[in-house]
């Protein structure tokens, strides 16, 4: 028989569907912006629609998963396994599409002469394929075998229970610690994030010795090249920062978890982590919106041609009826 849902489970469903709300329909909007507009077709932005899809993704599926699990169904161990998976693929295919738009936008301004015919559209479409593949078998590695079956089975020998082996899902029940800190966070997650900083530092750097050279009168388009390159690293970068505030906190509390086993981390500060983890799928359109000139005009081009014209064309024939009556 099912257990009622507490008030605290209540408004955390509330505030995971708030999230999926507004992350769904925004990145998705964002992939929208760049099937349409012809100057969204470059390979950052190519790279940009694959973190767009696994942000959809976190709405459309591990929010709602994450939901069933804060109910915690009693399951078999591997169907929990699958449902607490999907998140683990997800946050890996981000990560490497993050790493992707850095090491873009570092070939950009070290070889500007040379980058369309090195970056061609095959290449990234190679690279994002990778970059999903990898994603798949760093997220599924815990159905491989690194997980926590065979401590509960001991767990369930100590106690003398013969009956059919089912559990309460939760994350931390079948995922391993180890896996979480050792594999996951120090080689999946930190080292990623750690080059990426030093790739945006390198870009700003060559940026800044750029802009900083004396052209003459007329030599601007090097100035104007190298401009707009350190607004759109700028907005990236800001990206990146957003998802390492978002993502951190949480792989801090798994340290603790696996290094300090008798430490009570209060379950309120796990909450808002995991709020941040998910949080962070809904902020990158808001960036793009904010921060990028040619997101921003898509955007608009799409409200007023999808949106808002039709509406006032459905205004229009509604009062061209009534005065026809």
């Amino acid at each position: 028989m099912a257990h009622p849902i507490s008030a605290f489970q209540a408004a955390y469903i509330s505030i995971e569907v708030l999230i999926a709300l507004v992350s769904v329909p925004g990145n998705i909007l964002v992939i929208w912006a760049v099937k349409m507009n012809q100057a969204l077709r470059d390979a950052t932005f190519c790279f940009i629609v694959s973190l767009a899809v696994a942000d959809v993704a976190v709405g459309a599926l591990v929010i709602p998963l994450a939901i069933i699990i804060n109910i915690g169904p009693q399951t078999e161990f591997y169907t929990c396994l699958m449902v607490a998976c999907p998140v683990l693929i997800l946050t890996e295919s981000s990560i490497l599409a993050l790493l992707a738009i850095a090491v873009d936008r570092y070939l950009r301004v070290k070889i500007p002469v040379r980058y369309k015919s090195v970056v061609t559209p095959r290449r990234a479409a190679v690279a994002i394929a990778c970059c999903w593949i990898v994603s798949f078998l760093v997220g599924l590695t815990p159905m491989f075998g690194w997980n926590n079956l065979n401590k509960m089975q001991r767990t369930q020998e100590l106690n003398g229970s013969h009956t059919e082996f089912v559990i309460t899902c939760q994350f931390e029940t079948v995922i391993s610690m180890e896996y979480m800190v050792y594999f996951n966070f120090f080689v999946w997650v930190l080292p990623p994030l750690l080059l990426m900083l030093l790739i945006y530092l390198e870009v700003f750097n060559l940026i800044r010795k750029q802009l900083n050279k004396k052209v003459s009168s007329s030599s601007n388009d090097p100035q104007k090249y190298y401009g707009k390159e350190l607004k759109i690293a700028k907005s990236l970068a800001l990206v990146l920062f957003l998802f390492a505030l978002s993502w951190l906190p949480l792989h801090v509390l798994n340290c603790i978890t696996l290094f300090c086993p008798s430490c009570q981390t209060p379950h309120i500060l796990t909450y808002i982590a995991i709020f941040l983890t998910h949080g962070n799928s809904a902020m990158n359109p808001i960036v793009y919106a904010f921060r990028i000139k040619k997101f921003r005009t898509a955007f608009l081009q799409i409200w007023n041609q999808y949106f808002c014209c039709k509406t006032n064309k459905n205004a229009t024939s509604t009062t061209t009826a009534e005065t026809g009556n």
